[in-house]
């Protein structure tokens, strides 16, 4: 029995008669949205939020995700969501078709995403944040890093997280002591994060940091940051993936509520690092 439903009516009428969404497909790029065409991901969107997320949303919270020798296993019911989920395609579907996503416009993803928070909030983080660092890499990452992690991240394949927050810092970033030591074409990144929303997992093969670190000889504070891209596993020339990175979750935390998405503590030691964009203090 779920006990979500996806108000369809109300989305329809906001895509339509508020948000203009007969005006957004004549842009570039959106010739082919139209609103049949909406409606019909709308109603598959709905299908599976009621279906397949709504039903496990009480039984994995109750359940919640369990750590065990730096491993964590998801709730029952998830590793089948997730597949059905990537299987749909629902993943790429805002992500540039030259990656292999949709590359539908943000107006018709947008409510499709509130589905899956509404239906099932710990399901959805793992997406919300896979999509947070594809659009970081398509942004600021290097023509290699995209070629070599957006196809994957997209697909579903592999899923991606943010790495802020460490113990002694709390909100404030400019405290950070994760560092990254250059190595050749690459560097070495160093320290520990908390409250990493799906840091570890079972849900994928692989899981794609982005790491905020200082840099040697970087200034204190917010300028001295930059970000790194710290894959769990290594990835090869040829797209498959190596060996293990320096990288272990050190538990999962107790956190009022949501308790199937694992909150992880991610120790990093001596981890190969690429970085993302520009060393922070070198930007103007």
């Amino acid at each position: 029995m779920s006990d979500y439903k996806a108000p369809i009516r109300d989305m329809h009428f906001v895509l339509n008669e508020l948000a203009g969404l007969a005006e957004i497909a004549k842009l570039p790029g959106c010739e082919e949205i139209s609103a049949e065409l909406v409606d019909q991901v709308l109603e598959e969107a709905a299908k599976f939020a009621t279906g397949v997320l709504s039903p496990l949303n009480k039984s994995a919270d109750a359940e919640g995700s369990r750590w065990s020798n730096g491993a964590v296993t998801t709730p029952k019911g998830f590793k089948d969501a997730y597949r059905q989920f990537i299987e749909g395609g629902w993943n790429g579907l805002q992500a540039p078709a030259e990656y292999g996503g949709q590359g539908l416009p943000k107006i018709v993803s947008t409510p499709i995403v509130e589905m899956w928070k509404s239906a099932n909030l710990s399901f959805s983080l793992v997406t919300m944040l896979t999509a947070g660092a594809v659009e970081a890499l398509i942004l600021r990452g290097t023509e290699q890093q995209k070629k070599q992690y957006l196809p994957k991240m997209i697909a579903g394949a592999w899923t991606g997280t943010m790495n802020l927050t460490e113990p002694q810092a709390g909100s404030d970033l400019g405290l950070l002591r994760t560092k990254a030591v250059r190595e050749g074409d690459h560097y070495r990144v160093s320290g520990q994060k908390i409250f990493i929303t799906y840091g570890e997992h079972d849900l994928t093969d692989n899981i794609v940091h982005l790491v905020l670190a200082r840099v040697e000889g970087a200034p204190e504070g917010v300028r001295g940051i930059s970000m790194f891209l710290v894959p769990k596993f290594l990835v090869k020339a040829d797209g498959s993936m190596g060996e293990r990175n320096g990288v272990q979750c050190a538990s999962i935390e107790h956190k009022l509520g949501i308790h199937a998405s694992p909150t992880a503590v991610l120790v990093y030691e001596n981890a190969v690092g690429y970085l993302v964009g520009r060393a922070g203090f070198s930007s103007s």
